[in-house]
């Protein structure tokens, strides 16, 4: 079992102690967090231990999972690397670009595996979906959520767009060539509702819509692709696929059937695959443990981080 240590025990950090704790594949030593008051009652409430500062907890594990505001993941990912531990990274990967590549550096250089919280691409309907994603051409996301003040201190693009941004990276292998955004501050510093259109080179276009000032909660996303409609509900965790083929000569009587301009029949089915329940973050942090153990690559990249970074933040330069 590899011995892990939790930095930030807010919202997202109870949940991340939590999980680590259940594991059969970590053995949660402690965590640390500079708000001592807090840090106190959640020691006392749940019993794990606290640890007097970052550099204590990183000496005691193997693998640091930082579940800090985005402003110091830099910082805590760079002592960790340098001490020799493994990292996990909620996302972002860090607040700019050129902290991501260092970082991406560091790992490198001091030869230790990371991993950044994209969740999403552990969500049970994406990857029910993936194997039938084949070259999608047009995507439209919408992600849009209750106001809520815990992550108003970043833009929308950072807190909620960025999910869709790297779940679409992820299955689009083509680079993006161009970007319009437009985005509205309206009870915070930084926008809170974003629109932004991605283009590819292959000619695949995406339209991700985010919002966080919303009357109801939202996280949908459409694949389109020859032949091919593919719909993944994140929050309600459903998917479905509408397919078509060539129409057989003599069709059943109850077959859908579609005749275009050329009159080319095609038949629509439907293959909607089977959503396993799971718990999407339990699997991040137990993926990362297969890949430390096995010396594989991380599910979610330290580069494919940086990348889905890089394109929020050229989504927020439009603004």
């Amino acid at each position: 079992m590899l011995k892990a240590g939790v930095l930030g025990a807010g919202h997202l950090g109870k949940i991340h102690l939590r999980l680590l704790q259940q594991s059969d594949k970590y053995e949660l030593v402690g965590f640390f967090d500079p708000d001592t008051k807090n840090a106190k009652k959640i020691a006392k409430e749940y019993g794990y231990k606290l640890f007097g500062s970052i550099d204590e907890l990183i000496d005691a594990v193997d693998v640091i999972d930082i579940v800090t505001p985005t402003l110091s993941h830099f910082d805590c990912a760079q002592k960790t690397i340098k001490a020799g531990k493994h990292v996990f990274i909620e996302k972002p990967i860090a607040n700019t670009v050129a902290e991501a590549e260092n970082i991406i550096s560091l790992a490198k250089e001091y030869k230790v595996k990371g991993q950044v919280g994209h969740v999403e691409r552990f969500n049970p309907a994406f990857t029910a979906v993936k194997d039938k994603l084949d070259n999608p051409m047009f995507i439209e996301t919408h992600r849009l959520a209750e106001f809520n003040p815990r992550g108003t201190d970043v833009p929308v693009v950072l807190d909620l767009m960025i999910h869709d941004i790297d779940a679409i990276l992820s299955v689009v292998h083509s680079k993006v060539k161009h970007i319009n955004a437009s985005g509205v501050s309206v009870i915070s510093e930084t926008p809170d509702i974003a629109n932004a259109r991605l283009e590819f080179e292959n000619g695949c276009v995406a339209n991700l819509t985010a919002s966080r000032i919303s009357m109801k909660n939202m996280r949908k996303s459409r694949f389109f692709q020859r032949d091919a409609y593919i719909s993944v509900d994140f929050l309600e965790k459903k998917a479905e696929v509408v397919k078509m083929k060539d129409a057989p000569k003599a069709p059943d009587e109850f077959a859908l059937i579609l005749q275009n301009a050329e009159g080319v029949k095609k038949q629509i089915y439907f293959d909607n695959p089977n959503v396993a329940p799971n718990n999407a973050i339990l699997d991040e942090l137990e993926t990362f443990a297969d890949a430390i153990n096995n010396d594989t690559e991380p599910i979610v990249t330290l580069e494919q981080a940086t990348e889905a970074l890089r394109v929020a933040k050229k989504v927020i330069a439009c603004f």
